[in-house]
This record gives structure tokens, C-alpha cells and sequence, in this order.
């Protein structure tokens, strides 16, 4: 293993990297289209990763979140639109879906009082952006909770095959 890094400012893409125990040498015959030059730029952020490389590292380290933390914090249009996902355990995903379910029940109702004549305006502003706050956190939880699905079948805890033909069945 080569020599690890003390700097304090590292981004995920190095801290995944040393995780593994991989130099950069080792990273690039592992990834084997990103040289190791490219690596230390990308880490060094030096150079922003293109998303094809982030796909590459994603699926050699076996760290899926590496696309979402790229889509937030890399990409120009992904940091305006995509929030970084934090990795939790299933049960805090659920606990936290399950929370988000439960406020909204009742703001259903309003939320058709609000948008039923397509404008939304006045005293509606206020409960209109709660009960969009409420709908982001429950799209937030959604997004963890496929997160959480790709890390587990990663990590080869959810057998790939049986997940990706059920979920392609469901689309059809």
C-alpha cells in the first residue's frame, strides 16, 4: 500500500479510494481507463471527474453514493437540483419515511384546496410551501432508501439478479 494522505480536505472519491487500501497506482489497474494522474486531479480537485469516471469508481469501490455525492457536489447542474444523500441503516430510513407519511396525512386535503384553481396565492403560500417542505423530505427518504438498496446489493447483501428482474417486471 502506498502512503496515505494527511491532508484535511479530502472528497469522498479519496476517502473511498484509501478506504480500500489502494494507492493510486493500484485504484487506476482497478478502474483501468483512469490513470493514476487522473486520479490525484480528481482528488486534488484539481479537475472535476467526468460521469463516466464517477460510474467507474462507483462500481469498483463498491460505493454507489459516489454518483449521488458527484450529481450534488460536482455536477453543475446536480448542485442546484440533486441533495446529498447521507447513508443511514434501513430501520432510521424508515423510521424517517414513516414520520414524513404521518405529517402529511390531513395536508392532503389542503393541498387540493390550495392547487384546485391552479394558482397558488395569498394565505396559500404559507401551507403550500410546508407541504412541500413535507413532500421533499419524503423524496429525500426515497432517494436513501435506493441508495441504501444499491449499497446492500454492492455489497452483494441483496442478490442483483433477483432485484433487477423484479423491479424490470413491476415496469412492465
Amino acid at each position: 500500500m502506498g502512503r496515505v494522505s494527511v491532508k484535511e480536505n479530502k472528497n469522498l472519491y479519496q476517502i473511498k479510494r484509501e478506504e480500500l487500501g489502494l494507492s493510486r497506482e493500484k485504484a487506476s489497474e482497478l478502474l483501468e481507463s483512469i490513470p493514476p494522474e487522473r486520479i490525484e486531479k480528481i482528488e486534488n480537485q484539481k479537475s472535476l471527474p467526468h460521469p463516466e469516471e464517477v460510474l467507474i469508481m462507483a462500481e469498483a469501490y463498491k460505493t454507489p453514493n459516489l454518483c449521488n455525492y458527484y450529481c450534488a457536489n460536482d455536477c453543475p447542474i446536480g448542485k442546484h437540483y440533486v441533495p446529498e444523500i447521507e447513508m443511514k441503516d434501513l430501520s432510521q430510513i424508515v423510521l424517517e419515511m414513516l414520520a414524513s407519511l404521518n405529517a402529511m396525512k390531513g395536508k392532503q386535503e389542503r393541498l387540493i384546496e390550495i392547487t384546485v384553481d391552479g394558482k397558488v396565492d395569498g394565505e396559500e403560500i404559507k401551507d403550500f410551501v410546508h407541504i412541500q417542505e413535507e413532500l421533499e423530505k419524503i423524496s429525500i427518504t426515497v432517494e436513501a432508501l435506493q441508495l441504501w438498496s444499491e449499497q446492500m446489493i454492492a455489497e452483494g447483501k441483496i442478490d442483483e439478479e433477483a432485484y433487477r428482474t423484479y423491479r424490470d417486471n413491476l415496469k412492465k
